[in-house]
């Protein structure tokens, strides 16, 4: 008999619950499963829309995921329930508590298996090509019986309607529009962008921090750090200036200082030459 998702495997970290694919179960027979069905992904965009959402998420994990609580993300990956009923597959997911063991057999397992992850992904995002998806009719309802908390529809053409975000929160067993803008429970916000992706400008759906600071990227990450290291070495040659531009107030103080003491030792030396030569004529040079 299969394992059912309801089926949890704890390992308790920290006083967190940490979700471990268990190989030493008995599984069903996944051979017939249809992980990979070689269809095209719809358009270019969402190619590169899915590419953006996940790889931020690997990019930079401390700047969403300070706990450095294990995770999962992915696109365009099927999410079975069961060996008998067909897939799922989110344009692109998050899973936080979810463990991959070094040795995760990637050829066994090549869908996100219920059963063998034992959880559900916390955030199913859906990307919307044309009214033919029912990203907000079947899908949603079908996200829903899968008990995943948070659903994010992204419609960039507005081909639903004039909102190009939607964002659903689970209650019970349907999902409601949320305002929300702040995933506590992952860590992650969303948000729309309008800038550069793949040498591509457009509108984008971008994950963010509490404060709505964007997480960026493999390339963002590279050009802030460039940035960073510039103003440094800046701040550093303006402070070798300002050093060598005190060493030179320094010296002309210096200087000064020395040419003041010549001066003054000159006209004592001439003084002093002047009372002699009146002592040798008989004056005295104090009166």
């Amino acid at each position: 008999m299969a394992t059912q998702i309801s089926d949890v495997y704890d390992v308790q970290d920290e006083a967190r619950s940490v979700y471990v694919p268990d190989f030493d179960l008995h599984l069903p027979d996944v051979t017939k499963l249809i992980t990979e069905d070689d269809e095209p992904v719809d358009n270019i965009f969402s190619a590169k829309q899915q590419r953006l959402l996940v790889e931020t998420l690997y990019a930079s994990p401390e700047l969403w995921n300070p706990p450095e609580r294990p995770f999962l993300a992915d696109a365009n990956v099927g999410i079975f329930t069961t060996q008998n009923a067909p897939p799922l597959v989110p344009d692109a997911f998050v899973s936080v508590e979810l463990e991959m063991p070094a040795d995760f057999d990637y050829n066994e397992v090549r869908a996100y298996l219920g059963w063998v992850f034992g959880k559900m992904p916390d955030i199913a995002v859906e990307i919307v090509s044309n009214r033919k998806g029912g990203e907000i009719s079947r899908k949603m309802r079908e996200y829903a019986r899968l008990h995943i908390p948070y659903y994010i529809v992204f419609d960039p053409f507005l081909v639903l309607g004039a909102t190009k975000l939607y964002m659903y929160k689970l209650s019970t067993l349907a999902y409601l529009p949320t305002e929300q803008e702040f995933i506590e429970e992952v860590g992650l916000g969303i948000k729309l962008w309008e800038g550069e992706y793949e040498n591509s400008t457009t509108t984008w759906l971008r994950w963010c921090d509490r404060q709505g600071k964007l997480i960026p990227t493999g390339k963002e990450r590279a050009e802030q750090e460039k940035a960073r290291a510039e103003q440094e070495k800046a701040r550093a040659e303006q402070e070798k200036a300002r050093a060598e531009q005190e060493k030179a107030r320094a010296e002309q103080e210096k200087a000064r200082a020395e040419q003041e003491k010549s001066r003054a030792d000159t006209a004592e030396s001439r003084a002093e030459k002047l009372a002699a030569q009146l002592r040798a004529l008989g004056i005295s040079p104090e009166g």
